[in-house]
């Protein structure tokens, strides 16, 4: 059994990155809303728990607390921003508005050589006082410390930054550690989970194979399995895992809508067909999708065509299944590879105090369809514990490390009607960009230029401009190139490709891709922009 440590979400935007922190602390952890009751907490046995932040003010709601398992349990507890607060006021402090507002960079200096903070410094004054560059972000103070509190950080405008019970190993910062602004960061929260609460650090992908393949085993049985593969990381991932545990009670649907990159379909058929010797059902749907989308222009009815259309694919593809294997009446189970931010964000509690960020459903409510039973093994995993499963797995790098690709494919990459002809333009551009950002190195970090961006791709117009090739004058199609930079996807920037790099891309297409004669390069940021034209 893993060590656990208990994140109870006050409905802060940021608690995922609490838990991303401790994870990369190699410690296991699960983000709970604050109001689960006492005996949940208890049953969850923690080694530790952190309290998140919040948008409330804890004068304000007086039930956005803790619940007092918490305080019961002696084990040791973090409390960041509002977690801070809450634990001021239910241990007997005093919390009040405060009249100067801190959100943003601060330097906090340390106080009391507490073991949290002890040799975690980013810099001294000339007085030798040990000096953290952290972020803030919050309206209230705390004007009094509970009984056993001492003093363990201050800024000039919050005098009291960070408190702590060293007998009973209760902490509190006023500032976010979670944030890559607090440059310490990282190192206070593994303090905490990994020297403070005494926690191993076993939550490692490679290990977690086993663990996973008999977790598995356990919940299937000897039952059969369906899984929708879209060449994405995610299903992939999920594919490769379960193929380890099962082998052939895993059937792959791979359905080819006609939207797919460059010799994308062969490229999974080749690793999981070929070298995992997966079962995979290679659906060649381009003409049934195609037609579905004719004339269509507009962007939220294209995604609901494709979205459609998969659905009764895989119905189809199921029911086939289902008659061929009529001994064992099918397939159980339908596996999809929802990963723990879905999960997470799907949330909400049950005072309706976490501000829900969006629904997460399974793509067209399939299981209820099928009447199938839902395995989902990586729901307990972030992105990048994904990733490293999947290179643990045997997956090639690349494959595992490639960026975000949208569900309906080149079907929003295309705007306006989708055409086979703009498909095959399109693909062609997008590829010799790929290759391109690939191929270039930025000489200062050694990394090529599809590393240093998070999402680049290339985005069909369906206008024509007057072109010149040899001697004759072309009237022919206009292609974007998109290419970003983010940490969150909530926000991103523009990336500032090398000109040499736009050069080459844009001479290999026009020169390489008949039909194309212009290329642009968008410069928009999100927001106002967004990452994706539609």
């Amino acid at each position: 059994m893993h060590d656990k440590v208990l994140i109870l979400d006050f409905g802060s935007q940021v608690t995922q990155l609490i838990a991303r922190r401790v994870r990369d602390a190699a410690v296991f952890c699960e983000i709970h809303p604050n109001d689960v009751s006492n005996e949940f907490i208890r049953e969850f046995a923690p080694k530790a728990i952190i309290l998140s932040g919040s948008h409330a003010s804890t004068y304000e709601d007086h039930e956005l607390r803790a619940p007092q398992a918490v305080w019961d349990l002696g084990v040791p507890v973090l409390g960041i921003c509002y977690g801070m607060f809450t634990m001021t006021e239910q241990l007997g402090g005093k919390v009040e508005a405060s009249d100067h507002r801190e959100f943003g960079y601060a330097e906090v200096r340390a106080h009391g050589h507490t073991r949290l903070l002890d040799g975690i410094q980013d810099h001294a004054t000339l007085e030798g006082h040990g000096m953290l560059k952290v972020w803030m972000s919050h309206g209230d103070k705390v004007t009094a410390m509970p009984p056993g509190f001492k003093l363990m950080a201050s800024t000039p405008s919050c005098p009291i930054a960070g408190m702590a019970n060293e007998e009973k190993g209760y902490y509190a910062v006023q500032f976010h550690p979670e944030v890559t602004h607090t440059v310490k960061g990282q190192e206070l929260l593994t303090r905490f989970v990994r020297d403070i609460a005494g926690c191993k650090g076993d939550w490692i992908m490679g290990d977690y194979i086993e663990e996973a393949v008999a977790k598995i085993r356990e919940q299937v049985g000897d039952e059969e399995v369906i899984l929708g593969l879209s060449g994405g990381v995610d299903s992939s991932v999920a594919a490769a895992l379960i193929h380890r545990a099962i082998g052939d009670q895993l059937t792959c649907v791979f359905v080819d809508h006609g939207l797919l990159r460059l010799n994308e379909g062969a490229m999974v058929m080749e690793m999981f067909a070929g070298k995992l010797h997966a079962k995979v059902v290679h659906v060649q749907a381009e003409a049934q999708f195609l037609g579905h989308l004719a004339g269509v222009t507009d962007p939220e009815q294209k995604r609901k065509i494709i979205g459609r259309e998969f659905v009764e694919v895989f119905k189809a593809e199921a029911a086939k299944l289902k008659a061929a294997h009529d001994h064992v009446k099918g397939a159980k189970w339908l596996a999809q590879g929802t990963i723990y931010p879905d999960v997470v964000e799907s949330g909400g509690t049950k005072t309706k105090k976490a501000i829900t960020i969006k629904s997460h459903h399974n793509v067209g409510g399939l299981p209820e369809q099928l009447g199938l039973k839902l395995l989902e093994p990586l729901r307990e995993l972030f992105k990048d514990e994904v990733r490293a499963l999947g290179v643990a797995l045997g997956l090639p790098a690349d494959m595992v490390y490639r960026h975000p690709f949208p569900g309906p494919g080149l079907g929003v990459r295309i705007l306006g009607e989708v055409k086979r002809e703009y498909a095959d333009l399109l693909r062609r551009a997008d590829a010799i960009f790929i290759e391109e950002l690939r191929g270039w190195k930025d000489a200062e970090s050694g990394k090529n230029w599809y590393e240093l961006t998070s999402q680049a791709f290339t985005v069909f117009l369906p206008v024509k401009s007057v072109g010149v090739m040899g001697d004759g004058r072309t009237y022919d199609y206009v292609v974007a190139l998109r290419a970003v930079q983010t940490s969150d996807f909530m926000t991103a920037d523009w990336a500032e490709l090398p000109y040499g790099l736009l050069k080459k891309v844009s001479g290999r297409i026009i020169n390489e891709v008949r039909g194309i004669n212009r290329v642009t390069y968008d410069v928009s940021s999100k927001p106002p922009a967004t990452i994706e034209w539609e």
